[in-house]
C-alpha cells in the first residue's frame, strides 16, 4: 500500500501536523491502494500562509515568465502521462482506455489550452480612443483555495490549476480524498517545472475539515470548487462573511432532445454518453426525450445498446466502463434504481445488484428506465451512475418545457437534422451549454451551468478571467 500521507506546502513535502489518515481504495478491488493524511486546521493554516507570502513576488512575476513556466509544467507532464494515467485508473476506477486517453488527456488539453489563452490575453488595455489615458488592468484576484471532485481528476484540477498560475494566482489545492494520487502526481510535476515556493500548494482532506476551514479562512481570497449543489451551497454560505469570491461547478440533469428526423445513430450516441466514464459526469445527458413517433423504436434500441455495455475492472484493456467510485456510491446508486421501480417507471435495463461475475468491487449495471415522468425521483436527482431515463414527447414546446423541468441548467442536447429547429431551441433550453448532434465543444470552450449547477465559467478566456480582477487607472498616460 503506497504512503502518501504528505502535503506540499511552501516548495516542500510535509507531514500532516494535526490530521489523522484515511485508506484510498481501489473501487476495482476493494483493496487499499493508499493512506493519506487527512489534515487539520494547522496545515491548512500553513498553506494559506505560504501562499499569501508568495503571492506578491508571482502575481508581479510578468506574463511571459509565468508561461513559460507553464510550458515547462506541459513538458513534464507528457512525459510522465503514462503515470498520471495509472493513478487515476487506481484511484477512482477509469479503464485504464480511458483513463490513458479522455482523462489524462483532459488535463494536457486545458493546459496546452491555457498556455495559448495567456499568450493572446491583453493583460493591460486601453478603456477606448474616447477615453484618452485611461487603461484597465487585469491582475490576479489573490490566494485562492481550489477544491476539486474524484471523478474527472486532471479535468477539474487543471481547469482550476493552469489558470490561476497564468493569471498570477498563488492557491491551495484539495483534491477529493477518494481520489488523491492524481493531484499529488501534478504537485510532483509542478515542484519539477521550478514554479516558486509556495505558489503553489497541495493539503489532502475531506470537505469539512479542509474544505470548510478553506472555504472561510480571513486570507483566501476565492474558492473554486467543483462538486455536488449541497456543497456548493454550504460553500457559498461559510464565504459569504468574508466576501471573497466564489465559483462553482455543480451538479447537472441533462436533457437529450432526440427529434423523429435525428440522424440514425442518434439514440445509440446518447445512451453511451451518458454511461461513460461509468456515468460518472455532471454534464452527462441523463434524460433522454424522444419524439413519440420514434419513442418506442428508440426504447428497443437503448435496452440493446445497455446489454452490449460491457463492465470490467478497470487495469483490462478495452472499451468497458469500470466501477463507480466507492461502496457509498453503489449504494446511493442502488437506492435510485429502487425508487425508479417503486415509483412506477419501466426498467427495461439492468437494475439493482452487480452484474453477473463481479461480486467483488463497486460495479453498477447499466440501467435503462422508460416511461419516466417528471415528478419521478430518478427524473429529478442527478445519480451520478450508469443510469439512463426515457420519456416521450409530442411537441417541440413539449419538449423545451421537459428539458427546462429541472434545478439544474449544465449541459443539454439536440439531436435533429434541421438547423432551423436546432437553433431556436437551443436558444430557449435554460443551461450554460448546448451540445447538438453528437459535436462537443472546441477548445476553450466555456464550461458551466446555470441555476443549482453554479456560477462562473472554467476554461478559455472565460476561465482565465475568473481568476482576475478588474482594475481601472486614469491618467495613465
Amino acid at each position: 500500500m503506497q504512503d502518501a500521507t504528505r502535503h506540499y506546502i511552501n516548495g516542500q513535502w510535509v507531514t500532516s501536523i494535526d490530521g489523522c489518515e484515511l485508506a484510498v481504495e481501489n473501487p476495482s478491488t476493494e483493496e487499499k491502494i493508499a493512506t493519506i493524511s487527512l489534515g487539520g486546521a494547522e496545515d491548512a493554516d500553513a498553506a494559506v500562509a505560504a501562499a499569501k507570502a508568495a503571492f506578491p513576488g508571482w502575481a508581479n512575476t510578468g506574463p511571459e515568465a509565468r508561461i513559460a513556466a507553464l510550458e515547462r509544467l506541459m513538458d513534464i507532464y507528457k512525459e510522465r502521462a503514462g503515470e498520471m494515467a495509472q493513478a487515476i485508473s487506481h484511484e477512482m476506477g477509469a479503464p485504464i482506455a480511458l483513463a490513458q486517453t479522455a482523462q489524462v488527456g483532459a488535463g494536457a488539453g486545458h493546459l496546452k489550452n491555457t498556455i495559448r489563452t495567456a499568450k493572446s490575453f491583453a493583460f493591460e488595455r486601453p478603456l477606448g480612443d474616447h477615453a484618452p489615458g485611461d487603461m484597465i488592468l487585469y491582475e490576479p484576484v489573490g490566494v485562492c483555495a481550489l477544491i476539486t471532485p474524484w471523478n474527472w481528476p486532471m479535468n477539474q484540477v487543471m481547469l482550476k490549476v493552469a489558470p490561476a498560475l497564468a493569471a498570477g494566482c498563488t492557491m491551495v489545492l484539495k483534491p477529493a480524498e477518494q481520489a488523491p494520487l492524481s493531484a499529488m502526481l501534478l504537485a510532483e510535476m509542478i515542484d519539477a517545472a521550478g514554479f516558486p515556493p509556495g505558489v503553489f500548494n497541495l493539503v489532502n482532506g475531506d470537505g469539512a475539515g479542509i474544505g470548510a476551514h478553506l472555504t472561510a479562512h480571513p486570507d483566501v481570497d476565492m474558492v473554486s470548487f467543483t462538486g455536488s449543489t449541497r456543497a456548493g451551497v454550504a460553500i457559498s454560505k461559510a464565504a459569504a462573511d468574508t466576501v471573497k469570491r466564489v465559483s462553482l461547478e455543480l451538479g447537472g440533469k441533462g436533457a437529450n432532445i432526440i427529434f423523429a428526423d435525428a440522424d440514425e445513430k442518434a439514440v445509440t450516441r446518447g445512451v453511451r454518453h451518458c454511461f461513460n466514464n461509468t456515468g460518472q459526469s455532471c454534464n452527462a445527458p441523463t434524460r433522454m426525450l424522444v419524439e413519440r413517433s420514434i419513442y418506442d423504436a428508440a426504447v428497443v434500441t437503448a435496452r440493446a445498446v445497455a446489454g452490449k455495455t460491457e463492465v470490467g475492472p478497470a487495469d483490462v484493456e478495452g472499451r468497458q466502463i469500470g466501477p463507480v467510485v466507492s461502496g457509498v456510491q453503489f449504494n446511493r446508486i442502488q437506492y435510485y434504481l429502487k425508487q425508479g421501480t417503486d415509483e412506477g417507471a419501466r426498467l427495461i435495463a439492468g437494475g439493482m445488484g452487480k452484474p453477473e461475475g463481479l461480486s467483488t468491487g463497486h460495479f453498477v449495471r447499466p440501467t435503462v428506465f422508460a416511461d419516466v415522468t417528471p415528478d419521478m425521483t430518478i427524473w429529478r436527482e442527478e445519480i451520478f451512475g450508469p443510469v439512463l431515463t426515457m420519456t416521450p414527447f409530442d411537441t417541440e414546446e413539449e419538449a423545451i418545457a421537459l428539458a427546462n423541468d429541472t434545478p439544474y441548467g449544465l449541459t443539454n442536447y439536440i439531436q435533429t437534422t434541421d438547423k432551423s429547429c436546432a437553433r431556436r431551441v437551443a436558444r430557449r433550453l435554460r443551461s450554460g451549454m448546448v451540445e447538438m448532434n453528437g459535436k462537443f465543444g472546441g477548445a476553450g470552450t466555456p464550461f458551466g451551468g446555470t441555476k443549482q449547477s453554479g456560477t462562473g465559467r472554467e476554461g478559455g478566456v472565460w476561465g482565465l478571467e475568473e481568476f482576475l480582477e478588474v482594475k481601472a487607472v486614469s491618467d495613465w498616460g
